[in-house]
């Protein structure tokens, strides 16, 4: 057994024949002790509903538990891994809500309506964690339903999340993200740390929300980073084009002859509110 009183993660896999599928995006983690550090980096638990995607045969879910969290809601679409979990939530009866479907259908802000206290850890599909962050920032109520995200990534879109303006990695991503919350780089996962192994290096970012960001229309700013990162190469005055180019520019003061990647998320923000 375990140290949660379950069998082994690699024993609950052969026993239920839960091979990790490329097309879901899967990478399975077996070690409790990575799995907890996950846990860890999201703080204390113990009053919050925390919502995991892509639990897969539970390696995550059983940390979150094993850390106190008050409840975990996951949402699994590989039926394969429901019996799995089903195990779990025998284990710890009233504290797991496994929720069978595709993360990108769910309305995430309904899944736990009452509760003060709301986090998304997970170890995301890599094929939908990018797309699922987006949403999760730029919904048009704000402050969020949740309190912090707790995610991991490949290493070189954590990178992108968390880039500053002048560097390689900056762009939409990196916006969106330094406009409403504060995001940083937890820890680094190596490849051998999965089954099976991927072939780069993964990421835990952290990521919690600004009470009070800079006001901007979620529409325009994304049409504005799209635009100037869409064509990062060339100037401002070409790439915002069909925005308004030189015109646009000139209603807030920035210089045409710049490119995207130079400017600040204050700069993006007054052209979003500008457009």
């Amino acid at each position: 057994m375990s140290a949660d009183g379950l069998p082994p993660l690699r024993e609950v896999i052969a026993r239920h024949g839960l091979f990790a599928r490329k097309s879901l995006g899967q990478n399975f983690l077996f070690d409790l002790n990575l799995t907890g550090k996950i846990a860890r980096a999201a703080g204390d638990l113990s009053h919050s509903t925390v919502i995991e995607v892509g639990p897969g045969p539970g390696g995550l879910t059983r940390a979150l538990l094993m850390h106190d969290a008050a409840r975990v809601v996951a949402i699994e679409r590989d039926e394969r891994c429901l019996a799995a979990l089903g195990e779990i939530s025998d284990h710890y009866p009233g504290k797991l809500e496994v929720i069978p479907g595709d993360a990108m259908n769910v309305d995430f802000a309904a899944l736990a309506p009452d509760a003060d206290d709301v986090r998304i850890v997970a170890n995301l599909p890599y094929n939908i964690g990018t797309e699922l962050l987006v949403r999760w920032l730029t919904p048009e109520k704000w402050p969020p339903f949740y309190r912090s995200m707790t995610l991991m990534f490949q290493r070189e879109v954590a990178q992108r999340i968390v880039a500053a303006p002048d560097t390689g990695a900056y762009g939409r991503l990196a916006v969106l993200a330094g406009w409403r919350a504060e995001a940083r780089i937890a820890f680094d996962v190596p490849p051998q740390a999965f089954t099976p192994p991927p072939k780069v290096t993964s990421s835990v970012v952290h990521i919690v929300p600004k009470e009070e960001p800079l006001q901007a229309d979620v529409r325009s700013l994304a049409k504005v980073t799209e635009a100037a990162f869409g064509q990062r190469r060339k100037m401002l005055r070409q790439s915002l084009k069909s925005l308004g180019g030189e015109r646009l520019l000139a209603a807030v003061g920035i210089d045409p002859m710049r490119r995207a990647e130079t400017l600040s998320v204050e700069e993006f923000v007054a052209l979003a509110k500008a457009v």
